[in-house]
């Protein structure tokens, strides 16, 4: 999928998935750009928002649901007006179902009775902490055109046929270029992929074929949620590749360091290449584990018999005696020390900590030989 290409991609045309997940997904991309916890309370009211919002333009729009859409109904308060003149005709005329009503109602009741009546700094909190996603996909028109484009012009509609068909997807936006936008589009995807992947577990098919996650500079696009997909998605024969610059931007991204911790434990296999991040090394230490190493001490002193003094030396003496004395211990201590991770380790070259699947290689430094080099030699 690159940026500028014939792909016409909707996020959120995801009519199997219930409006209440749909808008959770969102929550969780904003998370992203909100790494202060006290933001969760507007977090929590704007995944409400998007919720209704999401269920009532599925009623007005037949089902097909954009981010120009949403953005309309939560900035626009004449769009909305129109819209439920709009549902009204429907209704009168019969055309709802039973839960079309019932959905219709409850999205009127919460419009009405809260959203609507909120102080003016309530509402401008929530639209924009809303229009942080909305926004970056109607104010370029290119935007607007790859990922929210007429119903009728999709070509890619998500990850079941993909995946079934062995098909590989990748994701080629400059995130120098389009940050924010990237790590929407890049979140999005992931969860996307995780939710059709953990589907198949229900399908309970011993032939099911590989599947695999792969990202660089993973820590610009990690979520709370891949702590439990990490950890399920070896049932349902899922290899998860991912590449950060150290376990502290990963902390630095989601603010919790539990969370990191549960991700960074799933990872089974790991390559550790030169880093001063202290989290880094502190972790990379307790999981390759100690070893006890012999320690030596070594003192020298020395005694004087009939000392004399001077002037211009404070001790001397015709007889003097010399001793050395030197000791061994035995101690418990972590295999590779600092300074092995910060100095030691060269370009190209890591700290190794594998599984064949069924025991653990012993850690080992190791040197990895780049393409370019392969690619001059051939």
């Amino acid at each position: 999928m690159t940026f500028g290409g014939d792909i016409k991609y909707n996020p959120l045309d995801k009519p199997n998935l219930k409006p209440s997940i749909l808008a959770n997904r969102l929550k969780t991309i904003l998370t992203l750009f909100s790494k202060n916890n006290s933001e969760s309370y507007w977090l929590d009211k704007a995944e409400m928002v998007l919720t209704e919002c999401i269920k009532l333009c599925r009623l007005y729009n037949d089902g097909y649901v954009t981010f120009s859409e949403l953005h309309n109904l939560i900035t626009i308060p004449d769009y909305y007006v129109g819209k439920i003149t709009f549902m009204r005709s429907k209704f009168l005329s019969g055309k709802l179902s039973s839960a079309d009503v019932h959905d219709l109602l409850s999205s009127i009741e919460f419009f009405e009775k809260e959203f609507n009546t909120l102080d003016t700094r309530t509402s401008s909190i929530l639209k924009s902490e809303i229009t942080r996603i909305t926004g970056n996909f109607i104010s370029d028109y290119d935007i607007l055109k790859i990922f929210s484009p007429p119903k009728e012009d999709l070509n890619f509609f998500g990850f079941e046929e993909m995946i079934n068909k062995g098909k590989i997807i990748v994701l080629n936006m400059n995130i120098a270029e389009y940050r924010n936008l990237s790590k929407i589009i890049a979140a999005y995807l992931k969860l996307d992929f995780q939710t059709e992947v953990m589907a198949r577990l229900a399908k309970s098919n011993s032939s099911m074929r590989s599947v695999s996650f792969i990202s660089d500079e993973y820590h610009e696009y990690v979520t709370d949620t891949d702590a439990d997909f990490f950890a399920q998605s070896r049932e349902a024969k899922c290899i998860n590749i991912v590449a950060t610059q150290s376990y502290t931007s990963l902390l630095n991204s989601i603010n919790n360091q539990y969370t990191v911790k549960v991700i960074i434990q799933n990872l089974i296999n790991k390559f550790w290449f030169r880093t001063d991040d202290t989290f880094t090394i502190e972790d990379a230490q307790k999981q390759l584990g100690k070893e006890e190493k012999q320690k030596f001490s070594k003192s020298i002193s020395e005694s004087s018999k009939s000392p004399k003094f001077s002037s211009f030396s404070t001790v001397f003496s015709n007889e003097k005696n010399f001793s050395e004395s030197v000791t061994s211990s035995t101690q418990f201590d972590f295999i590779y020390d600092t300074n092995f991770f910060t100095q030691k380790l060269n370009t190209f070259s890591c700290l190794t900590f594998l599984s064949t699947g069924t025991s653990i290689i012993p850690p080992q430094k190791i040197d990895l030989i780049p393409y370019f080099i392969i690619d001059q030699d051939m």
